[in-house]
Parts: C-alpha cells; structure tokens; sequence
C-alpha cells in the first residue's frame, strides 16, 4: 500500500510572510501594509501622499520580494519538527503559488531552514495542482493544508475525497481571512502546530473521517 500524502503550502502555514513583506514595504520602499485583510488583495499605500498602489505595482512589489528577500522569512513555531514528524509516516510535497522560476529558489529556501521536500509551484487555485499530485502518488489517504479560504474550495471541487485542513500560522492576519471550515470547504481550522500535528497524524491513520 502506498504511502499517505501530506501536500502542504509555505507561506503562513511553515514559514511566515506578510509580516516580513510589511516590514520591507516599509523599509524599502515606505509604503504602509495593513494586515488586517486578506494580505494579497488589500490595499498598500505610499507614506508620503496617502496613494493607493495599483493591483499592477502591487503584484510587483510582492514578486519583488520573493525575489531579494525569501532568505529573510522564518519558520512558523512547530513547522519544521512537524513536518520531520510527518515525514515518519507519510510522503510530504509543497504546493506553492509562485512562478515556477522560483521553485528551486523555494526548495533552497525550505532545505536551509530544515525541511526537504519536493516543491510544486502553482500559479492560481490549487485544485487541479493538487489533483495532478495525488494521482502521481497514489497515495493511501491525503491531507492539504493551506491557509487561503478559496484553495480548499478549488480542491474541494477537484478532489473531494482529500482531508483538508485551513491553516493560518500569522496571527496578525488569522483572525481576519475566510475561513474555509465555516464556508464548508474544509474539514478543520487549526492555526497553530502544536494542535495541527495531532489532526493530520489522526486523518493520516485513518481515525479522522
């Protein structure tokens, strides 16, 4: 029998984001990130006039980032152990949204701070990503994690047998994003590892339903 899957995000789910991005918005360009929204779609704006930066300029800010400043983003508190736990038990891949360009950029970036695993860069919902991997793997029961509301959606639709867990690991936007489980589209919500790491072992052994 083949092994179960764990298929995970990265940004606020094993390492943090936004609050690194904030913080060099600020620093580098003096531009003002509020936190308290969906990160990827609220407004940034510049310091000095008030001005609201267009979805354009704001997409680029964020690749620029990903860009020079991916060697400044720490571990969410468990993740790295937790993935070193699942990996005991389970095959574990990181499907990330970033251009594909990144990839090797991402797995460097994950390897460094202890987590090997193979990464899939994905551009847009999840679903189909996902639906691609867990045929590849075949695997005996498979467990996502992400924290975006509409990626357990689009893999809801996709590959509805799949346990989905929404996860948020930065507090500062936690309480503020949709939340996939209230919206049907996911199993559980669990922001923190230290209660995540108990759920999925549980879904992986077949103790969840």
């Amino acid at each position: 029998m083949k092994r179960p899957l764990v298929v995970t995000d990265c940004d606020e789910v094993l390492l943090h984001m936004v609050r690194h991005f904030r913080d060099w918005l600020d620093e580098a360009h003096d531009i003002e990130f509020n936190l308290e929204g969906n990160p990827l779609v609220q407004s940034m704006r510049r310091k000095d006039s008030g001005e609201v930066l267009g979805m354009d300029e704001a997409w680029g800010m964020l690749g620029g980032f990903f860009d020079t400043q991916m060697d400044k983003q720490d571990p969410i508190a468990g993740s790295v152990e937790a993935i070193a736990e699942l990996q005991r038990e389970a095959d574990v891949v990181v499907l990330t949204n970033l251009v594909d360009e990144r990839n090797e950029a991402r797995r460097r970036q994950l390897q460094a701070l202890g987590i090997t695993a193979p990464v899939y860069t994905n551009q847009g919902p999840k679903g189909g990503a996902l639906s691609r991997i867990v045929d590849e793997h075949a695997a005996s029961r498979v467990v996502f994690i992400d924290d975006i509301a509409k990626h357990h959606e689009s893999a809801a639709e996709e590959v509805p047998h799949v346990h989905r867990l929404h996860f948020c690991g930065e507090p500062t936007i936690a309480p503020h994003i949709p939340c996939a489980l209230e919206a049907g589209h996911a199993h559980a919500r669990i922001d923190n590892w230290a209660e995540a790491l108990p759920w999925v072992l549980e879904t992986l052994h077949g103790d969840k339903r």
